[in-house]
């Protein structure tokens, strides 16, 4: 699936969404997460057009289903999710400067959730489901085991080669 501009959305893709749900509010999270794929992320404008179809919501409701769930997110996410587990397992075995190596080759202090050029995102999770292969990293659903910080730096260089 392509990636839309994520600074205009498009009324007709979300139509598109909207009916491929059958239009029903009981269908909300699916939909917010059919938009996410598209975008990214959910935009205002897409949260309020949602709320403005589904008959039975409001812009309100979208906005409070989109914040309370943790797997949505109001910011542009990169091409190239990145998330770091930092459980007990992971933390143990290093996760912290596997995380810190990331950060120091995207030029991404704590705080910054994207990459200044968009490609990447970055973010700490309490658990992957993969202790026995600690520490973890998930890159766009693919499990890197037993990271190192050099391991983390071949992985995000290739990465970057790849985009270049």
């Amino acid at each position: 699936m392509s990636v839309e501009n994520p600074h205009k959305i498009d009324t007709c893709k979300l139509d598109e969404i909207i009916n491929s749900y059958g239009c029903k509010k009981s269908n909300l999270i699916a939909i917010l997460q059919k938009v996410q794929e598209v975008y990214r992320y959910l935009p205002e404008e897409a949260l309020i057009y949602i709320g403005t179809k589904i008959e039975g919501l409001s812009p309100a409701t979208v906005f409070g289903v989109a914040t309370f769930y943790a797997q949505f997110s109001l910011e542009p996410k990169g091409k190239y999710e990145i998330k770091v587990c930092d459980g007990t397992a992971c933390h143990v075995r290093g996760s912290m400067p596997v995380l810190n190596a990331i950060r120091a080759k995207l030029n991404m202090p704590e705080g910054q959730l994207t990459s200044d050029n968009g490609l990447f995102s970055l973010e700490t999770v309490s658990c992957l489901g993969a202790c026995g292969l600690a520490p973890v990293v998930v890159i766009n659903e693919k499990v890197y085991p037993q990271m190192t910080s050099d391991a983390i730096t071949m992985v995000l260089d290739m990465l970057i080669k790849e985009e270049k």
